[in-house]
């Protein structure tokens, strides 16, 4: 079993910064794929950014420029570097890591933290 916690949400007003942790412990393939999700009060969950263990980076088109997502491997923690916070990004973030082995998918969610940007 893999358990996720994330850290760093909070408080900022529009143009600001914060930096937001995922910490995981459990027994994880090495190679893989972990992510920032977010939900907006009404809204679907959608994915803000991923990098894999190789350290390939993806981006919603609406974070480009402004997020940078990194990953320590030996600590087994990924990182979500926001810059220039928008109103439109207030969400509830989550933080994933996924594999598969042998046809078998994993998938694993950690237990939110919010992220408000006050205009």
């Amino acid at each position: 079993q893999v358990q996720l916690v994330e850290s760093g949400g909070g408080l900022v007003q529009a143009g600001g910064s914060l930096r937001l942790s995922c910490a995981a412990s459990g027994s994880m393939l090495s190679i893989n794929v972990m992510g920032w999700y977010r939900q907006a009060p009404g809204k679907q969950r959608e994915l803000v950014a991923t990098i894999t263990s190789g350290g390939t980076e993806n981006y919603a088109d609406s974070v480009k420029g402004r997020f940078t997502i990194s990953r320590d491997n030996a600590k087994k923690t990924v990182y979500l570097q926001m810059n220039s916070l928008k109103p439109e990004d207030t969400a509830v973030y989550y933080c994933n890591v996924a594999w598969a082995y042998m046809g078998n998918p994993r998938n694993y969610w950690g237990q939110g933290t919010q992220v408000t940007a006050s205009a």
